[in-house]
């Protein structure tokens, strides 16, 4: 009998745990929201219930990031300077949400065979140019697709039958909060995994603001 090596181990458990984060994204007319849970656990072991998971990437998009908290952050950094270097190299021209998508995929893809990153992300962002917002769904194997809304984890299984009655054209601001605390509300009813925690953030004009959370991100 073959038993797997140490690192196929290794990389089969960081996968599990990239599936037993939360992260919801729901775009609605002029902005999107991200939420995700504050949880940083591994193995049996709590480390923190108020981890922020939604990272800002520019003055006007968001990454929301499930996995190890080693990739969720090494990840999530390395985007968001590459980002910002892109910007002060080219006379302040800010990267498109669109183009930003594109650039994490392939960063992924380019991972994919050296090391990959065991990050599941939803990117959100507003386009002043456009006045127009999007979402992106991206996984560790480098799929990317556009989509008005979308659940990252095992909260797919309870949330995206939710979204896809309550999600409608012209959605407002209020009626997306409502739709991912729907979402909350009904994985602390049904799923197994305690998440308490969440934070939610909003992307739109105005650019990347905090909504609502369960616990203070900056209590250290």
């Amino acid at each position: 009998k073959r038993y797997p090596s140490y690192a196929a181990a290794a990389c089969i458990a960081r996968s599990y745990k990239s599936t037993m984060d939360t992260v919801f994204g729901v775009k609605y007319d002029g902005g999107v929201v991200i939420a995700a849970d504050q949880g940083n656990a591994r193995s049996i072991l709590m480390y923190q219930r108020n981890l922020d998971k939604v990272v800002p990437l520019s003055s006007h998009s968001a990454l929301g990031v499930s996995g190890p908290n080693a990739d969720l952050v090494n990840f999530s950094e390395y985007i968001q300077k590459n980002i910002a270097l892109y910007e002060l190299s080219n006379d302040g021209m800010k990267l498109s949400t669109h183009a930003q998508a594109n650039f994490m995929r392939g960063e992924l893809a380019a991972a994919l065979r050296r090391g990959p990153y065991q990050v599941n992300v939803l990117l959100g962002g507003y386009d002043a140019d456009t006045e127009s917002s999007s979402l992106y769904f991206l996984d560790y194997l480098a799929s990317l697709q556009k989509v008005n809304y979308g659940c990252q984890g095992y909260a797919a299984n309870f949330c995206l039958s939710i979204m896809d009655r309550d999600w409608k054209e012209g959605l407002t601001e209020d009626e997306a909060v409502a739709i991912v605390e729907h979402c909350m509300k009904e994985l602390q009813t049904r799923f197994l995994i305690a998440q308490p925690n969440f934070i939610i953030k909003v992307i739109d004009k105005d650019g990347v603001k905090t909504a609502k959370y369960g616990a203070d991100p900056a209590d250290t």
